[in-house]
This record gives C-alpha cells, sequence and structure tokens, in this order.
C-alpha cells in the first residue's frame, strides 16, 4: 500500500489551516505557470507580427479557436481525474488515488491518437467553415497542421500537471514551464529568424517545447516516490474510476467543446471584417487570456479546494473557500482591467505596429474588458461546484449563456441592428454577464434546498 505522508513537501493538505493562505499557495505558482504556459501562443503571434506578416498573425489568432475545441474536451476529462484525485486525498484513499492516476494516464496516452489524427483531419474544413479569407488560409492551414500534429505533448503536460495540482503540488509544473518557455522563445527566434521558416517554424518552436515538458512532466510522475507516483507496469483503466471521471469530466468537456465550437462562430463573424480586424482581434484574444489566468487559477484552486474539503467532510469550510476565492479573484482581476484599459494601444503595439490592427484591437479591449469582472464568478463558482461533484449544471448555465444566448445575440444584432466589429465584439461579454446572473442564482438555490435536505 502506498502511504499519505502529511508532511510531504510536494502535496498540500487544504483541508486545515488559513484558508486564504492555502488558496494562494496553490492559485499563484499555477497563474505563474499558466502565464509560461499562453506565453507559447502568444510569442508565437509576437514573432510573426513583428517579422512575418499581418496575414500570419490573423492566421495564428484564427485557429486558437479550432485548437481549444480538442484542449477544452481534455481538459474537461482533466477536471474530473483532478476531483477524483484530490477527494482520494482528502480522504487519504492511498489505494484508490494510485489506481486513479494510472487509470488517468492509460486513457490519456489513447486521447493522444485520436486527437492527433482527428485534428489533421479537421484542419480545412474548420477553416473553410470560418469563413478564412484567402489571403489567410494558406498560412492558418500550415500553423494548425503542425501544431495538431504535436497536440499529444501538450496533452500529456496537461494530464501530468493536473495529477500534480489535485494533490497541491503546482511549484513543479511552474519551473517546467518557465524553463520549456524559455526554449519556445528561443526556437521561435532561431526558426524565423535564422533558418526564415515562417509561420511553419514557430508551429515548429511550440510543438517541440511542449513535448520536453510533456517528457519532464512524465519523468517527474515516474522517479518521484511521492503518493502520485506513475507506474508504468500498473497502467490499467478501472471502470469505476473511470466512470466517476467522466461524471465530472465529460459534462465540463462537453460545456467546453460546444462553447470552442460556438466561438468559431464568432470567429467568422470576425473574419469577415477583413485581415485587419482579424488581427485586431487575435491581439486581444491573446491580452483576454492573460487577464482571464487569475480567475481560471482559482477557479482549479477552488476545484481542488472544495473537493479535498468535501472528502475530509468539511462542508462549510469548502463553502468559505469559494467566497473567498471570488474576492481575491475580484480584486485581482479589476486591477488588471484597468491598466489593460489605460496601456491598449501600447498592449497591443507589442504584437504589430499596422495602424488598422492597432485600431481594431484597441476597440475591442477598452469595449470588453471590464466585463471580464462577471466572468471571475462564472469560473471560480463552476469550479467549485465541479469540486463538490456537479458537473451537470455548470454545463448546462455555461452553454445557455455561452452559446444558445451569444449566438441569438450576433444574430439579430447583425441583421436588425448594424454589424460592426464593436457590436460582434460584445457577444462576448453579452454572455459573461447572463452566465454570472444565472450562476449565482442556481448555486443559491442549491444551497438552499441542500440545507432543507
Amino acid at each position: 500500500m502506498i502511504s499519505i505522508s502529511r508532511s510531504s513537501t510536494r502535496t498540500r493538505d487544504m483541508t486545515e489551516g488559513s484558508i486564504i493562505k492555502q488558496l494562494l499557495l496553490f492559485a499563484v505558482p499555477l497563474m505563474l505557470g499558466n502565464i509560461f504556459q499562453m506565453l507559447y501562443n502568444t510569442v508565437d503571434s509576437i514573432v510573426v507580427g513583428n517579422f512575418v506578416s499581418k496575414q500570419a498573425l490573423a492566421a495564428v489568432g484564427s485557429t486558437t479557436m479550432i485548437v481549444n475545441i480538442i484542449v477544452f474536451f481534455f481538459n474537461g476529462f482533466s477536471i474530473g481525474a483532478g476531483v477524483v484525485i484530490s477527494s482520494c486525498f482528502g480522504s487519504k484513499d492511498s489505494e484508490k488515488l494510485h489506481s486513479a492516476v494510472e487509470t488517468t494516464m492509460a486513457v490519456t496516452f489513447l486521447f493522444c491518437v485520436l486527437f492527433t489524427i482527428l485534428g489533421i483531419l479537421w484542419v480545412k474544413p474548420m477553416l473553410s467553415f470560418m469563413l478564412t479569407p484567402e489571403d489567410v488560409f494558406e498560412d492558418a492551414t500550415v500553423y494548425l497542421t503542425i501544431y495538431l500534429a504535436g497536440i499529444s505533448g501538450l496533452l500529456i503536460y496537461n494530464m501530468g500537471s493536473g495529477i500534480l495540482r489535485a494533490v497541491g503540488n503546482t511549484t513543479l509544473p511552474l519551473l517546467f514551464l518557465i524553463l520549456t518557455s524559455v526554449l519556445n522563445i528561443i526556437l521561435d527566434l532561431l526558426f524565423v529568424l535564422g533558418f526564415h521558416m515562417g509561420i511553419a517554424g514557430v508551429a515548429w518552436a511550440t510543438i517541440l517545447s511542449q513535448f520536453v515538458s510533456a517528457f519532464l512532466t512524465l519523468l517527474l510522475l515516474t522517479s518521484s516516490q511521492e503518493i502520485y507516483r506513475l507506474v508504468w507496469k500498473d497502467l490499467h483503466v478501472n471502470r469505476a474510476i473511470l466512470k466517476n471521471i467522466f461524471a465530472v469530466g465529460l459534462p465540463a468537456g462537453i460545456q467546453s467543446v460546444i462553447t470552442a465550437f460556438s466561438n468559431t462562430f464568432v470567429q467568422a463573424y470576425i473574419n469577415s471584417f477583413g485581415s485587419g480586424c482579424m488581427a485586431g482581434w487575435s491581439c486581444y484574444n491573446k491580452l483576454d487570456t492573460f487577464i482571464m489566468l487569475p480567475m481560471s487559477s482559482m477557479a482549479m484552486a477552488s476545484t481542488s479546494f472544495v473537493s479535498q474539503n468535501m472528502g475530509a467532510k468539511k462542508e462549510s469550510r469548502a463553502r468559505r473557500g469559494t467566497f473567498l476565492s471570488i474576492f481575491l479573484t475580484l480584486l485581482v482581476t479589476g486591477g488588471i482591467a484597468a491598466a489593460l484599459f489605460l496601456f491598449a494601444p501600447a498592449s497591443i503595439g507589442l504584437f504589430t505596429k499596422d495602424p488598422s490592427v492597432i485600431e481594431f484591437g484597441v476597440l475591442f479591449i477598452r469595449t470588453n474588458v471590464f466585463f471580464l469582472l462577471a466572468n471571475c464568478v462564472n469560473h471560480v463558482l463552476a469550479g467549485a461546484l465541479r469540486g463538490s461533484g456537479d458537473s451537470t449544471g455548470p454545463m448546462f448555465i455555461m452553454i445557455l449563456s455561452f452559446v444558445v444566448i451569444r449566438q441569438i445575440y450576433l444574430f439579430f444584432v447583425t441583421r436588425f441592428v448594424a454589424n460592426t466589429p464593436r457590436l460582434v465584439g460584445l457577444g462576448y461579454p453579452v454572455g459573461w454577464v447572463c452566465c454570472c446572473l444565472i450562476e449565482l442564482a442556481y448555486y443559491y438555490f442549491r444551497r438552499i434546498r441542500k440545507s432543507t435536505e
């Protein structure tokens, strides 16, 4: 039997001690790690925007929505695995935890094969579906084909780091990301400026760096003597555990995939305004991704915190942690949003010097950025609900808000009001605000219902 040592410096028991301290110790390294992970695609955009062309910048940005369909589904599976592993850790069930790790990694390898094949087959049909302009189509095809051919590195790293996060270890994944992010920057510049590989160069730089991070994560999991150790000869699929993982992860994955697919419609609206608007939207999305890091990191912290405490039968502590997570996220995101609003032109200027691209990028930032405060509530509450085992509620709420309501808004506003970049860009905030209101009501009435049972 594998014993769980509470004194271990490589895991974090979040069922005891200061709630704010535990949340920050978990979330801050995770946020820093996510910043470096986001640097992969952001550095690609900066390099092609400054050293290749406006069309290449638009190509990198427009392909993000397609990649997200695969990554978001897989991240749903990762969330489910994290909840199961965190619950086992909180309840000190070491045998089930070990089986969960082996099951998780076995299924991950199967997903790597499946998504690589499907991803490559999707490239041209999806680019055509999004109405990708002719002057962008070729670059987008090259970048996306190479990226999806090497997507296994990203998936393995994400799952490996998810296992580590589930037991409170966010430091080592951060160190791996710092190393490979620096490697990605070096390879980007080498392949584009040294070897003149153009947009293909940044794609190769990204997947090679991601494979290095995947290798380091697997090396850690297999060589560690901690409770999360991966033993190759024990790889198997435990059906009961896999069922529990999918019970939480499948709704989260389905919601994310449907939302990502819905966002390809938004991208199609943006594409109709030409490559300048596409490139500006791409720059805005890169910055939007960074500003969302505090909320996504705190959402993951909330999931693990709630899951561990529910496993330890500390429901009141789990609830307090949820509200403190929301407060901290609003505080940090509000400060970042204000700074980004003020320095919007300089922020877009990091990616390009093209005046039309900067104009569109600033327009999207200043229109949308403060609405992200509503998204803080969405992400943290959804993370807490999933940590408590309720993944279906957030799934339906987010599909309703981010897909149905957003698409209804875009359909009517572009046909009966005005088809402008600003009004199309507002499609995101409309979904965020609706989701915030519905999810708060759901959480409140769910709590009332449970208290009367």
